[in-house]
């Protein structure tokens, strides 16, 4: 193994313990009483290690976000939005499930909705662009579609994270997905 690759195993490993105590200390506590000083501590990295990475908390959140954000832009890609809203409901709630109790905080904790918004900002402005919907649909109309879409599904999601998960999560997916599709009519 020559220096640069022991070097580039390094740089991940420091990361990876950068990453991994950040993960804790977001679903330990509310985002803003976080420090790099306890973060730098717990990773048993020094402040410069921290800053030869990221130039502060919001740019290592920030990254975290975007792979969020990323791994459901792609696997809602080749979905039609709003023609296929029950699938991307499923996808989801997939994402949601197989990302943990950190996805569960960063979307569901009162603390973190800044966050959650910015994430489903991201995710909107890549995945409903002009060619994702119908060309005869008014910018402001599809800006409130978009509203009515994310704003509810999140809703709906947090309220099943508070609630416990008590509904099954193929039942959540499948309520969600007539809710989202058909509205409370669709129920009767």
């Amino acid at each position: 193994m020559n220096g640069k690759e022991k070097e580039d195993l390094r740089i991940i490993r420091t990361k990876e313990a950068i990453r991994s105590t950040f993960e804790e200390m977001i679903c330990e506590m509310d985002y803003d009483k976080i420090t790099i000083k306890e973060l730098t501590e717990r990773a048993r990295i020094n402040r410069k290690t921290f800053y030869l990475h990221y130039n502060s908390l919001d740019d290592l959140l920030l990254e975290m976000q975007n792979e969020m954000a990323k791994d459901f832009i792609e696997r809602t890609q080749g979905l039609e939005r709003p023609r296929d809203m029950d699938k991307i409901t499923r996808e989801f709630f997939m994402v949601s499930e197989s990302a943990g109790q950190l996805h569960e905080k960063l979307m569901c904790s009162g603390s973190y909705h800044y966050i959650s918004r910015k994430i489903t900002k991201e995710i909107m402005s890549k995945t409903w662009g002009t060619d994702s919907v119908e060309k005869n649909i008014d910018p402001y109309v599809q800006n409130i579609i978009i509203a009515f879409v994310s704003q509810s599904t999140i809703e709906i999601y947090k309220q099943w994270v508070n609630d416990g998960k008590k509904i099954p999560l193929e039942e959540i997916i499948a309520l969600t997905s007539k809710l989202i599709c058909n509205g409370v009519n669709g129920l009767a």
